[in-house]
């Protein structure tokens, strides 16, 4: 394995609409060790419905309401990004129509998330690939049609840089359902880099993620799951479980990196007494021909190894061995 996992911190709409809490959430996502921390730019006009039909008459839409309630201003999120300058942890955002996506390339965002509930919207997958960025584009809720005809759309483009994020869209997802394994089906059909959306509320689905090749990490974070106010709180990681989590994940990353040489010092320490040497049962004259009864093969290591006693026995001692001395090729005769 080589490289680094990229680890998004989802903070989405945690914030509430107070910009000191999306400035909380940037300080958590960095102590935590995130690469980039992530909002969602909804602009509710382009998400729902602006009214709906009850009982035959038009009424307004209860999420437009709710959403514009904790929207926060051009100029709010330009303080965000700021402060994500200063600590030195990446900002991005999803998007979910033109105007969010204006908003977002208007602070330079390293990459743009294109959400699962966008899979198939393919004017705004254009869009996005359009401004040159790289895209990131969730897969929850789509099989593999939906999948190559959004790929289809991305190769037209002809986008940078694309990542599939695989994803299950439950909130949570329970272990069990979360599909690790479609990682890999989505790295042989597409070629591209592949990623994780992660919705369980442990880390050993995306450790598995990262044993399969996912080069991102996605993880919803809140600054306290019990808040009544917004959507992803209830199933996003607070603080410490955020670090625990992105803790796993570089310890897995580290398990799974190639070393050189194979036998490090560590276990070069260990082999040293818990390996078997070949030590003399007996004293031995010079001039003695070597038998196997002449030889113990017990720890610890020594010269040879109990692969090398065929090079013992049968052989003329040139000197005289003491008992418990350890045999050496040099105290064999030519």
């Amino acid at each position: 394995m080589t490289g680094r996992v990229h680890i998004i911190a989802e903070a989405g709409t945690t914030h509430e609409g107070k910009v000191a809490t999306a400035l909380q959430s940037v300080a958590i996502a960095r102590e935590a060790g995130a690469d980039s921390i992530k909002f969602q730019f909804i602009e509710p006009e382009e998400l729902y419905l602006g009214q709906i039909r009850e009982d035959g008459d038009l009424v307004d839409n209860p999420p437009i309401a709710a959403r514009t309630a904790q929207k926060l201003t051009d100029e709010e999120w330009r303080r965000v990004a700021g402060e994500c300058a200063r600590q030195d942890i990446a900002f991005a955002a999803s998007v979910f129509g033109p105007l969010s996506l204006g908003k977002l390339m208007a602070l330079d965002p390293p990459y743009i998330k294109i959400a699962s509930t966008d899979a198939t919207n393919i004017p705004l997958i254009e869009l996005a690939c359009e401004t040159g960025k790289p895209v990131l584009l969730s897969t929850g809720m789509s099989d593999l049609g939906e999948i190559e005809t959004a790929v289809n759309a991305i190769q037209r483009v002809g986008a940078r840089e694309v990542v599939l994020l695989h994803c299950v869209s439950a909130y949570p997802c329970p272990v069990e359902e979360a599909n690790v394994g479609f990682i890999r089906t989505l790295r042989e059909a597409f070629g591209l880099p592949v990623g994780y959306s992660d919705h369980t509320e442990t880390s050993v689905s995306a450790i598995a993620a990262v044993t399969l090749g996912a080069t991102w990490i996605e993880k919803h974070m809140t600054h306290d799951r019990a808040s009544p106010i917004g959507y992803d709180h209830s199933y996003a990681m607070e603080p410490d479980m955020l670090t625990g989590y992105i803790a796993d994940i570089r310890a897995c990353e580290a398990a799974l990196q190639m070393r050189t040489p194979k036998v490090g010092a560590t276990e070069a320490t260990v082999r040293s007494r818990a390996r078997r040497g070949l030590w003399a049962a007996r004293d031995l004259p010079a001039g003695h021909v070597v038998t196997a009864e002449d030889i113990l093969p017990v720890r610890p290591a020594g010269p040879m190894s109990p692969a090398q006693a065929d090079q013992l026995i049968g052989r003329t001692l040139s000197r005289p061995i003491l008992k418990s001395e350890a045999f050496r090729l040099e105290n064999i005769a030519p």
